[in-house]
């Protein structure tokens, strides 16, 4: 008995791993956060699959439900939105399958950062600009932020910045980084990346909170700022340079 933690990616069902989807067709119990996951993944699962949305249930509940399946030796599918390693509340569960003595594996997703970039267009890392990319978030009825996390703090760094579950809270967003990036910097508020209902709010961060005020987002969104975002005139990368050399492009004589 194993119980596999599954990243079902950003939203559109074929952005799930093939590895990830073996594990829902053979499970015999597939959890899944509801309100994120959509059911056309979960509906992979056999027929004979005990299938439950863990959006109205608290964390003991979900582990009662892991050791119920451990103790009747059958094989879980912990399915969670985007890729589980980021905000996916997954350390508390592993913990609590720790102390049961109950193993499990991983199986990585594709982040909302990389669908929001990708339905963008952008590189969120461009030569001379930005090479660094924070994920972060802010508190309010989430868990604190740690001392020295702060959106000012990476914000000075010039680092292309992803705020998630933040929307709500975009007026403090806006109010943190514009001192250090600019009025001018460009921003883009990304709804539910890859869903049906995908929807891309453009902008300078001057002029961002109207602009999503306006179309009424408040939940499901991310929060992409940066130079990187609207940078033109930047250096080509070294990698495909032709007079950089490395293992499998050396120099030619001559």
């Amino acid at each position: 008995m194993i119980v596999h933690f599954i990243g079902a990616g950003p939203g559109a069902p074929d952005l799930i791993t093939v590895r990830g989807l073996e594990y829902i067709k053979s499970a015999a119990v597939v959890l899944y956060a509801g309100s994120l996951v959509p059911v056309e993944i979960v509906q992979a699962a056999k027929k004979s699959a005990r299938v439950m949305d863990t959006a109205p249930m608290h964390l003991d509940e979900i582990i009662n439900e892991i050791k119920k399946a451990a103790d009747a030796g059958e094989t879980v599918a912990r399915v969670h939105s985007g890729d589980p390693s980021i905000y996916g509340a997954i350390g508390e569960q592993m913990r609590r399958l720790d102390e049961l003595g109950i193993n499990y594996d991983i199986t990585p997703g594709v982040p909302a950062f990389c669908a929001a970039a990708a339905l963008l267009g952008k590189e969120l890392t461009l030569p001379d600009v930005s090479q660094s990319v924070v994920l972060t978030r802010t508190s309010v009825r989430a868990s604190s932020m740690p001392e020295g996390e702060t959106l000012e703090a990476f914000a000075k760094t010039g680092a292309t910045l992803c705020v998630h579950l933040s929307v709500n809270n975009l007026k403090n967003v806006v109010d943190e980084i514009s001192p250090h990036l600019g009025i001018d910097c460009p921003v883009a508020v990304v709804y539910r990346a890859s869903w049906p209902d995908e929807k891309i709010i453009t902008g300078t961060l001057g002029d961002i909170r109207g602009k999503v005020k306006k179309e009424g987002i408040t939940r499901t969104a991310l929060i992409l700022a940066g130079p990187a975002l609207g940078a033109e005139d930047f250096t080509d990368s070294k990698l495909y340079d032709q007079t950089h050399t490395h293992v499998l492009r050396p120099a030619t004589e001559g």
